[in-house]
This record gives C-alpha cells, sequence and structure tokens, in this order.
C-alpha cells in the first residue's frame, strides 16, 4: 500500500474549519480520501470533474460523445450465453423447478447457469468469461429481470459487487488466474461482506479485524446482510489491517466451522436468495489473498464496483416495472366497475401512461450510464442518479400505479404485488439509501468548486478567528480581499458565459426538452454556489438543503437523458412515453400543474398499452386473475 502523507482532503478541511470534532474530521476525511484515491485511479479526462454532470453544471458544456450512448459490440458466444441463461430460468419456470423446498433459487438452476455462461458474461475472456461490454450486460439483466428479477441481481452481486469486479480490477496476475476461472464458471459463486452491525453509511465504523500471523490473517468480526453468501462461495471481505481498511478475498469452507458461522435472522426481502450475517472468530486466510491497489486502501476498492451494481439496479428496476404492467393489463381488462373494464377509465389509462414513462426513462438511465462505464468514465454521480430514479421509481410504480390499481386482491397470497412488497421497495436501501445517495452525489457534485473558492474563504477566516463574517465590516472584507477577488471573477464569468450544448439531431420535442435542462443544469450552478455562499462551512449540516438542491439536478440530468435516448428510438409509444415523463418531470422541477393536454396524452398512451399496442409487455406471461368470479 501507498505510504505517501497526504494533505488533508476537501470535505476533512471543510470539516474542521467548521469546527467540528477531530474524531468525525478523522472518519469523514478518510471516506473523502478513499474517493480522492478512486478518482486517481482514472485518466483526467474520466474523472468526475470532466464527467457529463458536472461539465454541463459548472462548464455549460453539454456534448454528444458524453450522452449519446454508442452501441456496444458483442460477439456472438457471448450473446448466445446470455441466450441460453435465458432459456435455463424460463424453462425452469414452466417445469416449476425454479426454487427449492426453502423457496430459494435452486442450487441446480445456479449450476445450470454456470454451465450457460451466465456467471461469466463480465470476466475477461482469458480467464474464461465472455468479456461482455458492460452496457450490453445491463441491458440483459432488464432481460432477465423479465423472468426474475431475483436471479438477474445475482449476476449484480456476483459480476459487480461481488468477488469478480475486485479481482479483476484490482488483483495480481496470479490471482485473476486463481480466481476467475473459477467465478466464471459459477463453481465458486461470489458476495461482498462489507456491511457490519454498526457500520452502513459510516464505513469508518467497520469492526472486522484481521491479524497478520506469518502466512495468513487471522480474522475476527461480523458481518450483516451479505446477499448471496453460503459455505463454500467467495467473498470479497472489508476488514481492518493495521487499523486501515483493506480488502481480503476470502473462500469460504464448505461448511460452518467454530472459527467460521453464518448468522441467520428473519428478512422480508431477497426471500429467494441467500443473505445471512457472517460471524469470524480467529478465521485463518492466506496473506496471499490480500488485495492491494496502487494507491488507496480497501475503501478504495470497495468504491469502485459499486457503481456497475448502481446501474445493475436500474436495469432491474426497468424489468420489474415491465412485469408490473403485464400484470395490470389483464386485471383492467377483467375488472367491471358500473358497466365498464377499468381499462376504459381515465384514472387507469393515466397509471398505465406513467408507468411507461418511468420504464423508459430507468432504459434511457441505464444504457446511457453503461456506455460511461465501458468508455472509461468513473461515472459517480450518474451512476448515483440510475440508482435513486430506478428505485424510486420502482417503489412509485409498486405502489402508486400497481398496487392501487389491484386494489384489495394486491394483498393475496400468489399476487405479485403481495408476494413481493419487500423486493420491490428494498432497492431504496440497498446500494445506498437514496436520500444519503443524494448527499453524496451533492458533495461530489461541490467538491471542485468548494476546494477552489470556499476553502481559501474558510482558512482566513479560521486564521483570523472570525465565526461569522460581515462583509460591511472594514477589517473582514480586507482580511478577505484575495479569496473574495478570485470568486469576484468567477461570479462575473457566470454572468457572461452562454453556455454550449451540442445536442445531437432531435424530433422538436425532443430538442425541446433537451435545452430546457441543459439550460437548467447551467443555472444549478449559481444556484448551488449561492447556498455555498449563504451557509459556507456550516453547510455540511444542511441536509435537507442539500438533499433538495441534489433532487433537483437530478431531474434534470434524467430529463436530459431521457430526451436524448428517445430521439434514437423508432417505436412511437416509446417516444410517447418518454415525452410524457419529461413533462412530469419538468413540471415537477418547475412546481407546475399538468395542463389538460398533459393528462389526456397520458391516458391515451395508456389506451393504446391497455389494447395491446407496444411491446413493452412482450414475452412476459401475465400472472392470472386471482379469485375471479364464478359464473
Amino acid at each position: 500500500m501507498s505510504t505517501d502523507v497526504r494533505s488533508p482532503s476537501f470535505a476533512e478541511e471543510a470539516l474542521r474549519l467548521g469546527g467540528k470534532g477531530a474524531e468525525e474530521v478523522r472518519r469523514m476525511g478518510a471516506v473523502d480520501t478513499a474517493d480522492d484515491q478512486v478518482e486517481e485511479l482514472f485518466a483526467a479526462r474520466h474523472r468526475t470533474t470532466a464527467s457529463p454532470v458536472h461539465r454541463a453544471v459548472w462548464d455549460a458544456e453539454v456534448s454528444p460523445d458524453q450522452w449519446a450512448a454508442p452501441v456496444p459490440v458483442v460477439s456472438p458466444e457471448a450473446e448466445q450465453a446470455m441466450k441460453n441463461s435465458l432459456n435455463v430460468v424460463r424453462q425452469h419456470l414452466v417445469d416449476g423447478t425454479f426454487l427449492d423446498g426453502e423457496g430459494k433459487i435452486a442450487e441446480g438452476v445456479l449450476a445450470e447457469l454456470g454451465v450457460a455462461g451466465y456467471w461469466g458474461l463480465l470476466v475477461e475472456t482469458k480467464y474464461g468469461g465472455s468479456g461482455v461490454p458492460f452496457a450490453r450486460f445491463a441491458k440483459f439483466i432488464t432481460e432477465m429481470a423479465l423472468l426474475d428479477p431475483t436471479v438477474a441481481g445475482l449476476a449484480s452481486v456476483h459480476g459487480c459487487i461481488g468477488a469478480v469486479d475486485p479481482v479483476q480490477t484490482f488483483g495480481t496476475e496470479e490471482q485473476k488466474r486463481r480466481w476467475l476461472p473459477e467465478l466464471a464458471s459459477g463453481r465458486r459463486l461470489s458476495a461482498f461482506a462489507l456491511t457490519e452491525p454498526g457500520a452502513g453509511s459510516d464505513l469508518t465504523a467497520l469492526r472486522t479485524v484481521a491479524v497478520r500471523d506469518g502466512d495468513e490473517f487471522v480474522v475476527t468480526g461480523e458481518k450483516l446482510f451479505i446477499t448471496n453468501v453460503r459455505p463454500g462461495r467467495t467473498i470479497g471481505l472489508v476488514c481492518l489491517i493495521d487499523g486501515k481498511p483493506a480488502v481480503l478475498v476470502v473462500d469460504l469452507p464448505d461448511t460452518e466451522t467454530p472459527e467460521f458461522r453464518l448468522k441467520n435472522y428473519g428478512l422480508y426481502a431477497l426471500k429467494q436468495c441467500h443473505n445471512h450475517g457472517i460471524v469470524f472468530d480467529g478465521f485463518r486466510v492466506p496473506a496471499g489473498n490480500l488485495l492491494v491497489p496502487h494507491d488507496g486502501d480497501g475503501l478504495t476498492i470497495a468504491y469502485h464496483g459499486l457503481n456497475r451494481g448502481r446501474v445493475a439496479l436500474c436495469a432491474n428496476a426497468a424489468g420489474a416495472m415491465r412485469k408490473m404492467m403485464a400484470d395490470m393489463v389483464p386485471w383492467a381488462k377483467f375488472r367491471v366497475t358500473y358497466g365498464e373494464p377499468i381499462a376504459k377509465r381515465e384514472l387507469v389509462r393515466r397509471r398505465l401512461g406513467h408507468l411507461a414513462g418511468l420504464i423508459v426513462a430507468c432504459d434511457a438511465l441505464t444504457e446511457w450510464c453503461a456506455a460511461l462505464l465501458d468508455a472509461g468514465y468513473r461515472g459517480e454521480m450518474e451512476c448515483i442518479i440510475a440508482k435513486i430514479f430506478g428505485s424510486e421509481a420502482q417503489k412509485e410504480a409498486a405502489i402508486e400505479l400497481h398496487m392501487k390499481t389491484h386494489g384489495g386482491r394486491a394483498f393475496l397470497h400468489g399476487h405479485l404485488f403481495g408476494d413481493n412488497v419487500h423486493e420491490l421497495l428494498a432497492p431504496c436501501i440497498y446500494e445506498g439509501e437514496g436520500e444519503m445517495l443524494g448527499m453524496a452525489f451533492f458533495k461530489s457534485l461541490v467538491k471542485q468548486h468548494g476546494r477552489e473558492f470556499f476553502e481559501p474563504i474558510g482558512k482566513v477566516l479560521a486564521a483570523n478567528k472570525i465565526r461569522t463574517p460581515n462583509l460591511m465590516n472594514p477589517s473582514h472584507l480586507w482580511k478577505l480581499k484575495g479569496p473574495m477577488v478570485q470568486y469576484a471573477k468567477w461570479m462575473a464569468g457566470q454572468a457572461l458565459r452562454r453556455g454550449h450544448a451540442a445536442l445531437p439531431d432531435l424530433p422538436r420535442n425532443f430538442r425541446s426538452h433537451a435545452e430546457f435542462a441543459a439550460h437548467q443544469l447551467r443555472g444549478m450552478a449559481n444556484e448551488i454556489s449561492a447556498t455555498m455562499r449563504k451557509h459556507q462551512l456550516k453547510l455540511a449540516d444542511r441536509q435537507s438543503r442539500m438533499s433538495e438542491l441534489s433532487s433537483r439536478v437530478q431531474s434534470l440530468v434524467v430529463i436530459l437523458a431521457t430526451a436524448i435516448y428517445a430521439g434514437r428510438q423508432t417505436d412511437e409509444l416509446t417516444r410517447k412515453a418518454a415525452d410524457g415523463i419529461c413533462r412530469t418531470l419538468t413540471r415537477q422541477f418547475l412546481g407546475t400543474r399538468p395542463t389538460d393536454g398533459d393528462l389526456r396524452d397520458l391516458s391515451e398512451l395508456g389506451s393504446a398499452i391497455a389494447e395491446g399496442k407496444g411491446d413493452f409487455t412482450a414475452g412476459i406471461d401475465p400472472q392470472p386473475i386471482l379469485m375471479p368470479y364464478r359464473s
């Protein structure tokens, strides 16, 4: 590991100057430093400050090469592996053999998926995988979710946040050859053991430790909520070594032992896969299993793989919402009120139209973010948006659209909602709770601006022991003249800049949406900076304001990404759905009411979907009507 002495990170310096305690400064500084170290893994042109969102806000630049996703090139062998994987799941669902006696995905299904090539899609070909571009993998996750969202999610757990990405990105050649072929074949399925009973979003609270003893590490501690963990599997274990976060790749024994055991608990979500706690008590791991990044520590490794998992979550939501739509349409035709099927009621049609918009926006974010990762971008902010929008869209679809349309039957055993309500809501929590991630997004967005203009001001205030600056006080103004001049120059430049949105060729309505979003993103720079100016070093305590500003930026990004995506689509209903969600998000951003035309267009879109037009639900077998009328 690098032993270079680093200067304080931006967050550490800001919290210190803001009067925070030494322990909070240390912990937040560790997280921020890990984030900086992840940044350094990427070329300068692919770091956060060069990302599409950062440039759209702070540089007023929108360029097609960052917003229009190219079509990924995939080998015929890889396409066949994906086709075979879908066939495996489809056949087991038809045969009724998909789940075992405990209601978990049967081990035989997981093994057959290994033969099909499912678990090795993201592994490089030289290690036995298919080397599928992430953009194609993400789209495939949506295809698999049409059959079963849980098995689709396991592909992400194994390949994105599990052992595959850490080993493939940070492992030595010897470590890659030792583990990747086993992981690609599915002989060793994997998980990522990060969360602890007292360490979730606060990763500095880790208590699991590994102590060097000769050629081994001795691990003691407890992990919680570890999806896909079973005896005989492989985990990426985040622990403390010499007081610093580190990652050990651990091959778990085939049976529990006094040194390794699983902790079972009742969990409503993720019921079809194994989710357990892990207790280590003097468990020995070879020292050669330690992953050593070129620069950074275990938090650097942990943060790296999360972005892929966030995009996969959005992709999964797009599939899960299609299943909801496929379940809503037959019911809307069956259910009759006052002599008319509810499929003819404007309220239900509007729900179907809005659901279509949520699906298309998730498709757009998935394609865009995955392409950014393939192009080498870090994609931290973009992938956070995909995760938050995907999980919140799925929550809205489940409760406001799917459940309310089905009424009481939604709570019957055997109903898509009743049986899976926790599965549908859980994405709002795992991979990072939405509002907490939104603040992480905001901090990434403002870091450079804060470091350049506000940190110098904070240092002057701290050096002169000025707690409440008053620009009407000549003494204060004189002391702040240096940093204030620099900030004044930035503000003057903001007043003069016009911005440049080099949008691709788009139909008129989508160009209007894209131009609106690009223009408003430019304006967010002033709004954000004004908030930083108002709260100064106390901004870290204004979580609600940070969350609100973050949400506004996120909405604009969704509009822009969806408009550009929709401009390339040929299906008429897909384009109408994209137009609808862009109009909805625009109204929410501006705080205005829908027009009669807005409501009419959503209702007409929903009517077309109810009549079987479009391909939103193609390939999905709807569930039977529960408790139908008996003649």
